[in-house]
């Protein structure tokens, strides 16, 4: 219509008449209807969409998922997206998906800070801050009746020196009495102080010491970091010269920190359903295992490194009697490290759970002469990177408290 009245405009000798004034107003008069009634259709179908996407979402609660979907889609089928045009100011009967969630924008923003409103619930009776009350009347002594001295200190035990935060935030999940024991400052500051040393006298910027823990970059001491080697080798030629075997060969790198320092290297084939459990403590009986020491290193780019020493275990060896009466050519003895460099990384949902070869080098040190002969290798796609595997029944087993 619109086409056609545009046409007739254009026709020469019309446009001044006035016989062509009121077809343009007919014209207008009728394409203003046309839109209207458009636009009253719209709204009667995007309304019709909305009550159906509502009564999907009922359904949906109610449990009846086959109704839902039948719903939703004759919802969509009148109005593609009309899942982003309803505000949920009403919600369906039932659970009420509008109120829950403005109820549960509520209580993030009062759990935010959990550890103030637990303090505030607790009760003081006689001058004393009870942690906790027992649930069911009991003849025995119960645990909150122990001072608070004794109670951080068993805290301390839970933790001990292998550092079990695991199963401190565990303990936390017992009684609002023993989440605010969880959460002392002191343990916390301990445990940085066990794991960086010196360098984390200063609390800045972290806004807590529980804040450090979790959130600079150091090696875990849960489980063990793993990684995957495979690679071809060429093997002999068969005896009739007809063809030529080809080997797979695959092996498996574990390392194991621990929080003192020290680490525990291992190269095998063994897969590491066997090996894991081996490698919890440092008295281990496995005797290709490398023992040595680490430190963290974090450089000006805010890469934190590994850098560690690894030496063999000393192994005394028998008098050999049987040659005891003959002069034997004497062997040079000498002192065999390998020193390691790894970048710490995070991959995916966890965190710190990657390290990546930066070199790799072997000194080996004459006791005769004192000269230490160095043999780099190259880092090359032998060195795959160590993912980091925690071990679910990980406990520790430490004789010391933190």
């Amino acid at each position: 219509m619109f086409r056609a009245q545009w046409m007739f405009e254009l026709a020469p000798g019309v446009g001044s008449s006035n016989l062509e004034t009121r077809p343009s107003r007919a014209t207008k008069g009728s394409l203003l209807k046309a839109a209207d009634t458009k636009g009253k259709q719209e709204l009667a179908k995007e309304e019709k969409a909305r009550e159906l996407f509502l009564k999907a979402v009922e359904e949906e609660q109610n449990g009846a998922l086959y109704e839902a979907i039948k719903f939703y889609r004759r919802a969509m089928q009148l109005v593609p997206d009309i899942e982003f045009k309803i505000t949920y100011t009403r919600s369906p009967d039932g659970d009420g998906v509008g109120n829950s969630y403005m109820e549960d924008n509520d209580d993030d923003s009062k759990m935010a800070d959990l550890l103030s409103c637990f303090q505030q619930q607790l009760t003081f009776q006689e001058s004393v801050l009870k942690l906790c009350q027992p649930e069911l009347e009991s003849n025995q002594t119960h645990i909150s009746v122990l001072p608070m001295e004794v109670l951080m200190y068993i805290f301390r035990w839970v933790v001990s020196s292998d550092l079990d935060l695991r199963s401190l935030e565990q303990l936390s999940q017992v009684c609002r009495g023993f989440y605010i024991c969880a959460r002392d400052p002191e343990i916390w500051r301990l445990a940085c102080l066990k794991v960086w040393g010196r360098s984390c006298i200063k609390l800045v910027p972290y806004t807590s010491w529980r804040e450090m823990f979790l959130e600079r970059p150091r090696v875990r001491f849960d489980g063990v970091y793993i990684s995957k080697t495979t690679y071809i080798r060429q093997g002999e030629q068969s005896l009739d010269g007809f063809y030529r075997a080809w080997h797979q060969v695959e092996y498996y790198r574990y390392i194991r920190f621990f929080p003192d320092g020290h680490v525990m290297v291992l190269t095998t084939p063994e897969e590491p359903q066997s090996i894991v459990p081996r490698l919890r403590t440092r008295n281990t009986r496995t005797d290709a295992i490398l023992l040595g020491h680490y430190r963290l290193s974090q450089d000006t780019d805010n890469q934190t490194k590994v850098f560690a020493v690894i030496t063999k275990k000393k192994e005394e060896k028998p008098l050999d009697y049987k040659y005891r009466y003959f002069r034997r050519v004497p062997v040079q003895e000498a002192d065999q490290s390998f020193h390691v460099g790894l970048q710490l990384c995070s991959s995916g949902h966890q965190r710190f759970n990657k390290l990546i070869w930066i070199h790799h080098s072997c000194h080996v040190t004459y006791k005769s002469t004192g000269e230490t002969a160095v043999t780099a290798f190259e880092i090359d796609k032998m060195y795959t990177p160590l993912f980091f595997a925690r071990v679910r029944s990980y406990t520790a087993f430490s004789e010391r408290p933190l």
